[in-house]
């Protein structure tokens, strides 16, 4: 059977019900970074050498983070295989993704891993996509029902105590927000460690998230939709800001606070167009896939918590998710390699999965 056929296959399984997450696109979604795990290169290592000594493979500087091109995907590609298996047991290839998360997230592993991320010139790798998607991993290893996995989010932990700290210690340096479509998003990084932070009843990490929050964001009004896409962009400046805000306040003081910030939102007859990518063979430009997916799953929670006055959302969400589905599968590794994390975060947020 050629490339062709069996691709449209495959396609046709993985979206053959919209906006659904089923057991079939389970399976297809855990093949993509199963299959990238331990797929050392292409790799971008994001790395600050000091000297020769520093340098070194993928695999020995990060045993744990090494596959899927880059450290972060790699983490969020560990969060969408254990994500699975907390929701779709019988998944078809759960004994394999199970070997392959005990071999990445042994305690040896993450041990270099924390030595890395403490030499004191590294204090900023991964700040704070990186950071935050560690902490979301932490919390689906921790919440699951298999103590297999709780006994790799016990190698773990360390790592995310001490990414913990680090924001603590971080975020009253930060002055300014970084209000940008790219890692860098301040409010992505904070929204992720918040919900960590309240499953953990770490205390310390939510005040440190609630008062810069609130110093940050508490004052913008109006934000311009109308700039959103920029060319590489993969997550939704206006929405992340929303999604965060939404997590921190009440539910009140946050209408308020929406209505000023992004008042067409409650338009019932409000549309917005998803975002269009031209090459998908190019690692950039395929971000607007991610963004589409990063609208969805703030929609969807506003849609959720206000129906009466932002039910309307839900129809934009499901939009955009299924505009950019097809793309996961379409055998280019650029968009491959990340994109299945960003689309279950967005199933996950549509809230419609019960363990």
């Amino acid at each position: 059977m050629n490339f062709r056929i069996t691709s449209l296959i495959f396609l046709f399984t993985l979206f053959g019900k919209a906006q659904e997450l089923t057991l079939d696109r389970a399976n297809g979604l855990a093949r993509l970074p199963l299959k990238c795990l331990q797929q050392e290169y292409p790799n971008k290592l994001n790395q600050l050498l000091l000297d020769g000594s520093e340098l070194g493979s993928p695999k020995t500087l990060h045993p744990a983070f090494y596959g899927c091109f880059d450290w972060h995907s790699a983490v969020h590609g560990h969060w969408s295989l254990v994500y699975l298996l907390n929701y779709f047991p019988q998944l078809e290839s759960k004994a394999l993704i199970l070997e392959k998360l005990q071999t990445n997230l042994s305690k040896a592993n993450i041990e270099v891993e924390i030595a890395y991320l403490s030499k004191k010139h590294e204090k900023s790798f991964e700040r704070t996509y990186g950071w935050a998607w560690v902490l979301k991993l932490q919390m689906e290893l921790e919440r699951s029902n298999d103590p297999a996995l709780n006994a790799l989010g016990e190698n773990l932990k360390p790592l995310s105590q001490l990414l913990c700290e680090r924001y603590i210690e971080f975020l009253p340096k930060l002055n300014y927000a970084l209000r940008v479509g790219t890692h860098t998003n301040t409010a992505f990084g904070m929204a992720l460690a918040w919900d960590y932070a309240v499953y953990s009843k770490n205390v310390a990490l939510q005040q440190s998230l609630h008062h810069n929050a609130l110093r940050l964001f508490l004052n913008d009004q109006n934000c311009p939709f109308a700039w959103e896409p920029s060319g590489t962009d993969f997550l939704s400046p206006c929405m992340e800001e929303i999604g965060l805000m939404q997590r921190i306040m009440e539910p009140n003081a946050f209408l308020k606070w929406l209505k000023a910030f992004a008042p067409d939102l409650f338009r019932k007859n409000y549309t917005w167009e998803p975002g269009k990518v031209s090459d998908r063979t190019d690692g950039h430009l395929v971000h607007l896939d991610g963004l589409n997916f990063s609208r969805a799953w703030n929609l969807y929670r506003l849609s959720q918590a206000f129906p009466k006055v932002l039910g309307h959302l839900k129809a934009i969400a499901q939009q955009h998710l299924t505009f950019s589905l097809p793309a996961i599968v379409d055998g280019n590794y650029e968009g491959e390699h990340w994109l299945a994390s960003f689309a279950l975060y967005a199933f996950e947020a549509q809230g419609t999965l019960e363990k």
